[in-house]
């Protein structure tokens, strides 16, 4: 029974530590707060992801330190950073290999599928902010400091997920509603079950081999928001699905009052075309396959109509 760290109790933390713990594995999940679920093999710890000393204390004796913790959408120029470096840090003193939790923003714009081995060219400002924290962490592997690796992962389904997709269309599709979105309805678009990234973190974790790269996370074949939401009133015997493309200006209007609606204005290039994740070598890697969308669906709309009725 080995020690594992989690960083953030969200949907991938909550995931993560439950797996682990269902193994019978020891888990330490830190949080401002506390939080996190009631489980054997689970101490919820309240720490700050800011603070090196107070990491690298709750993962000494660690195997591995995961990092799932994530700033709010319009914070990451400024939030992500100190915890960046507090985590490279907190695996260097404690020895634990550090692998974390990253997306598909680094590779910017593409035309055809990505796969790993795409240099990373972002054209937005949370790419960016991405591309050099995995560049502080490899550049800190690759000297030897610590041991390190990126699982990445494209928009999440599953409970408590939060996307354009689970936002802005799927609540209004359950309720039997128009729901709208700023985006190509018909392009096709990758969605991730956030039980697979946990499942990749937990095997490149365990994985010496796979450190000192990224990992895409095993994900099912590509669906336009259109068929999703098609799919997701017949899972759910809603009434036919009913989605409009919001135009632009909407978006732009609605950022002058809702943050997060302002950040998605650089970030449009991911709806507005085909935005497809190649996850083979992990699954070639780890023998994971993708969960199936139908499945991943079903928790979602679970995961929704469980708050609803809170």
């Amino acid at each position: 029974m080995s020690l594992h760290v989690i960083i953030g109790a969200g949907p991938v933390g909550l995931a993560t530590a439950r797996l682990l713990a269902g193994k019978g594995e020891r888990v330490r999940l830190l949080t401002r707060s506390g939080a996190g679920p009631e489980q054997d093999g689970i101490d919820r710890i309240v720490a700050d992801a800011n603070d090196s000393d107070a990491l690298a204390r709750h993962a000494e004796g660690a195997i591995a330190l995961y990092c799932c913790a994530g700033p709010a959408y319009h914070r990451w120029s400024a939030d992500w950073p100190p915890p960046g470096a507090a985590l490279v840090r907190a695996a260097e003193a404690s020895g634990a290999v550090l692998v974390t939790t990253g997306n598909l923003y680094g590779y910017g714009q593409v035309d055809g599928p990505m796969t790993e081995q795409l240099p990373l060219r972002p054209n937005s400002v949370k790419g960016e902010v991405r591309v050099k924290l995995w560049a502080d962490a490899l550049a800190a592997h690759e000297a030897g400091r610590i041991r390190t690796a990126e699982v990445r992962g494209s928009d999440y389904l599953g409970a408590g997920t939060v996307s354009s997709f689970n936002v802005m269309v799927l609540p209004k599709v359950l309720a039997g509603q128009r729901g709208s979105v700023p985006a190509d309805l018909d392009a096709p678009h990758s969605w991730t079950y956030v039980g697979d990234v946990a499942r990749t973190l937990v095997a490149v974790a365990a994985d010496e081999n796979a450190w000192g790269r990224p990992w895409h996370v095993p994900t099912a074949p590509p669906l336009s928001i259109r068929a999703l939401a098609t799919r997701a009133a017949e899972l759910a015997k809603a009434p036919v699905a009913q989605v409009a493309k919001m135009p632009s200006f909407a978006l732009r209007l609605a950022g002058f009052f809702n943050p997060a609606a302002r950040e998605m204005l650089e970030v449009q290039y991911q709806l507005q075309r085909p935005f497809v994740l190649d996850s083979s070598a992990a699954t070639a890697a780890f023998g994971i396959e993708p969960t199936s969308t139908d499945e991943a669906l079903r928790e979602t709309i679970e995961g929704l109509r469980a708050q609803a009725a809170r």
